[in-house]
């Protein structure tokens, strides 16, 4: 049995180029109406979104759980995390592709060592389940430990 499951319906209307798209009967509601277009996706947003904001999305909020999990089972847990994800939508091999997402990390986690915190960025990527959906992307991660 599954911890959970979440849907969101994409409504599609329109050739690729000049279409568009509306999210809606989101699981939480909280996605419904969003639009999506071609060009929000490889031009300006123009307050619309795109798959690859909403994988960004997912995977900086997925690891910010993951990585709070296993700072709190090394008894340190965080103070703060701010984690920014940049997924990457490039052309590989002739097809539209997202290639990678690159995670940055801050934090502020008192009474641990850079080694131990490197230790378990490494460790929490491999947890993270979003981290484990984008195992064909190059996953890159650049996480700073603040001073308290």
């Amino acid at each position: 049995m599954p911890i959970a499951v979440r849907t969101v319906k994409t409504l599609w209307e329109g050739p690729l180029g000049s279409g568009r798209g509306t999210l809606g009967e989101s699981s939480s509601g909280v996605l419904d109406g969003q639009e999506v277009t071609w060009a929000s996706r490889t031009e300006a947003p123009g307050g619309k979104t795109s798959p690859e904001e909403l994988c960004a999305a997912a995977h900086s909020s997925c690891f910010s759980m993951a990585f709070s999990l296993k700072l709190a089972e090394n008894g340190t847990p965080p103070e703060r995390l701010m984690v920014q994800a940049s997924v990457t939508f490039d052309e590989v091999d002739g097809a539209p592709t997202i290639s990678s997402s690159r995670l940055e990390v801050d934090a502020r986690v008192p009474g641990i060592d850079e080694r131990a915190f490197q230790a378990i960025v490494a460790d929490a990527v491999g947890f993270c389940p979003v981290s484990r959906l984008f195992a064909g992307a190059e996953i890159a991660i650049e996480a700073r430990l603040e001073e308290s």
